[in-house]
């Protein structure tokens, strides 16, 4: 909740990029690749003992089915948002209907996004206290990046309106899974529809060359998180 609220103010600057910015992303995408990723084998296990639901059955061998998913929704929703923001340069153009409409179908997604991790925050596949530290730094990495990115993309209207909407969507999320909980098999879905949109949401924000990333930070980033998944 801190990062959303207040990313908007730290100095982080946009070209070049912000080490911390490239820490955060090497942080988070490694948190996917090296426990997260994992862990999607068992819910392979999971979606394969539904066979009793014929739809079901079909995805037994495709849990990462899911995770191409929240890559590709996450990525058609930037590219319509770049679009909007280009279009919002081109002064022979009404942009202002457009742009609202793309701010408001990108909140709803990362709403979506953010319930979904708060959710996690109660029901997770690692339920040790150690396993709730790694999501909680790694979440908090990770919205650093999607923050800064969203706040570059709105400006005013994320600051005034979005963060406050997706605070209250990551306590939605914790709220309902205090409540009660989902079964297993659709926790492998969102879980891995989770994992392709964090993949997508740093290395877009890490790849485009004109971002000027910090390399070093970045791997900086990659290896301490993963020395300490690795060593404990």
């Amino acid at each position: 909740m801190s990062v959303h609220l207040f990313v908007g103010y730290l100095r982080l600057s946009r070209i070049p990029r912000s080490r911390w910015l490239s820490l955060a992303g090497g942080t988070s995408v490694t948190y996917i690749f090296l426990h997260v990723l994992p862990e999607f084998a068992e819910y392979q296990e999971v979606l394969a003992e539904t066979e009793r639901i014929e739809w079901f059955s079909y995805l037994e061998h495709h849990v990462y089915s899911f995770a191409l998913l929240g890559l590709v929704t996450f990525y058609a929703l930037e590219r319509a948002a770049k679009r909007a923001r280009d279009t919002k340069r081109d002064p022979d153009n009404d942009h202002t209907h457009h742009d609202v409409r793309i701010f408001w179908i990108h909140m709803a997604s990362f709403m979506l996004y953010n319930g979904i991790i708060g959710y996690l925050l109660v029901w997770r596949e690692d339920q040790t206290d150690l396993g709730l530290l790694y999501f909680v730094v790694a979440m908090a990495f990770h919205f650093m990046v999607t923050d800064y990115g969203l706040y570059d993309h709105y400006r005013e209207i994320y600051k005034t309106r979005g963060r406050w909407l997706v605070v209250g969507a990551l306590i939605g999320g914790w709220v309902l899974g205090l409540l009660g909980r989902i079964p297993e098999v659709f926790i492998g879905m969102i879980f891995s529809f989770l994992a392709g949109g964090v993949i997508m949401n740093v290395l877009k924000e890490e790849l485009p060359e004109e971002r000027r990333s910090n390399l070093w930070a970045f791997i900086g980033g990659v290896g301490a998180y993963a020395t300490l998944l690795v060593a404990t």
